[in-house]
């Protein structure tokens, strides 16, 4: 009843449905009795990530942090990786355009609504962008799982890395990680170290909550400087 108070008050036409008709909507997913039909939300350009943003400030110039997110596919971990990056304050998120997820009612849903109010940028060249951003004074930082698999990179631990210039942090697919291709993109790769030794079937975690673990180590860093 207080949903559809809301929504008359903002003009939006309510209609009353069976349940049955709004599992169809949502296509069986969980909906909470409520469906809101919207127009698609794409990708923003990544001409416009380049552009200052309410909150960024020239204090945060120094210290910013871009999320990129290569080939992740499960509409679930784009939502969750969305929701920590929001939170934790990220300031850009830029995705592969093609190969990945796009940005469906099922992420935003997963994100909390992160995804509506936390621009999601794209690119076609991920290694020409990483390599421009290098040129331009970034540090460019990889994610791995398994440290034995990457070569040609240092590896060291999240809790060793020091945050001391604007910082772009890669994330590889579910599956497979981070390409060769962009690995030589990065200057370092950052690993979490595990808490025991790991059965060889768990030898991993989720890309969304490893993500949510590498960025609070990095962000709690400029908590403590107070910048």
């Amino acid at each position: 009843a207080e949903l559809a108070l809301q929504a008359a008050a903002r003009g939006v036409p309510v209609l009353h449905v069976p349940g049955r008709a709004l599992d169809a909507l949502c296509r069986g997913r969980p909906h909470q009795g409520v469906c809101l039909e919207a127009a698609p939300l794409p990708f923003q350009s990544l001409r416009d990530a380049e552009e200052p943003q309410l909150g960024d400030g020239q204090s945060g110039a120094r210290r910013m942090l871009w999320l990129v997110l290569e080939h992740i596919q499960d509409p679930m971990n784009l939502g969750a990786l969305l929701r920590s990056a929001y939170f934790l304050g990220v300031d850009r998120v830029v995705a592969t355009h093609s190969n990945s997820c796009p940005l469906t009612p099922t992420v935003s849903k997963a994100s909390a609504g992160a995804m509506e109010v936390f621009d999601v940028y794209s690119t076609d060249d991920l290694q020409g962008f990483l390599k421009a951003k290098s040129a331009e004074g970034w540090e460019v930082v990889g994610t791995v799982s398994r440290p034995e698999d990457v070569e040609g990179v240092p590896v060291i631990s999240c809790s060793e890395f020091q945050w001391d210039k604007p910082l772009v942090v890669v994330i590889g697919s579910e599956g497979e990680g981070l390409s060769l291709e962009t690995q030589l993109q990065c200057q370092r790769m950052l690993a979490i170290p595990p808490g025991r030794a790991l059965h060889p079937g768990i030898d991993s975690l989720n890309v969304s909550v490893a993500a949510g673990i590498l960025l609070h180590s990095i962000c709690s860093q400029k908590q403590r400087h107070g910048d």
